[in-house]
């Protein structure tokens, strides 16, 4: 399966999967579909069979209520079977709104819910990799609305300052949050200016191009010296027309027919 065919497969197990729990976020797991599909695809080094293999690289969640796509991700990299998707935000399943570590699910690396705090647990993990001599990287997906958050810019600081170049922000930027656009809620722009300013590495692509995504993350792993940030601009609810830059579908599932007519329409 080449990897446009592997992000129309993840697309449709979180549509399935939502439609099913009937609450979760839909317009953010649905645009991360592609840069989860590269990752997880063609980039890092992991073993599904062995989770916990320490020469790892990492990805952590920080934009936690996106959990649909990490989830969808890591049952089709084959951490897990794909029919327990169907549990998601059910109780007693192991995937849970946001991702939790006490749940043991195989591939998750930190639990998130409280936005803002994802790029100081990479920070850590980073050193570790640092102490204990490997070479291992620490991804980090962020969403934009969540770097309105001051705690993201002290850890942007510390890793530019401690020359962490072994981690790597992935930043969704779809311009949405729940309120609306960024822009009107709290200015971000200039974005990529900041990030130079605090001494990072500063990509920007389309999040949704998979040869640039591609070449970002090789671009990313190749700076030395300092932490890179891929500024990834998307679209809210790609592969849903009806949906696509509608911050209204932050929070809202499509009902069990609506998920029939998507996944008809991708197949």
């Amino acid at each position: 399966m080449n990897l446009e065919d592997k992000a129309k497969h993840i697309r449709n197990l979180i549509i399935k999967a939502l439609a099913e729990a009937g609450s979760g976020h839909t317009g953010g797991s649905l645009d991360l579909v592609d840069i989860f599909t590269v990752l997880y695809f063609n980039h890092l080094r992991y073993d599904s069979s062995n989770p916990k293999w320490e020469d790892r690289d990492r990805v952590v969640l920080s934009i936690g209520h996106t959990a649909p796509v990490l989830y969808a991700t890591l049952a089709a990299a084959g951490f897990f079977h794909e029919d327990e998707m169907m549990t998601l935000r059910k109780f007693g399943s192991r995937l849970q709104g946001h991702p939790s570590l006490d749940s043991q699910l195989p591939g998750v690396e930190t639990s998130a819910g409280s936005l803002g705090q994802g790029l100081s647990i990479s920070n850590g993990m980073a050193f570790a990799a640092k102490f204990d001599k490997k070479d291992y990287r620490v991804y980090c997906v962020m969403g934009d609305g969540e770097i309105q958050e001051g705690s993201v810019y002290e850890a942007a600081m510390a890793a530019a300052h401690f020359k962490l170049d072994n981690v790597c922000a992935i930043l969704d930027r779809n311009r949405l949050q729940i309120d609306g656009n960024t822009e009107d809620v709290m200015a971000l722009e200039p974005l990529a200016d900041k990030w130079h300013a605090f001494g990072w590495n500063v990509i920007e692509i389309d999040g949704h191009n998979h040869s640039e995504i591609k070449e970002a993350l090789v671009k990313a792993e190749q700076c030395k010296g300092k932490p890179s940030i891929i500024i990834a601009h998307t679209i809210m609810g790609k592969g849903v027309p009806e949906i696509e830059n509608d911050n209204k579908w932050h929070g809202r599932v499509p009902t069990k027919e609506q998920a029939v007519e998507w996944i008809n329409r991708q197949l």
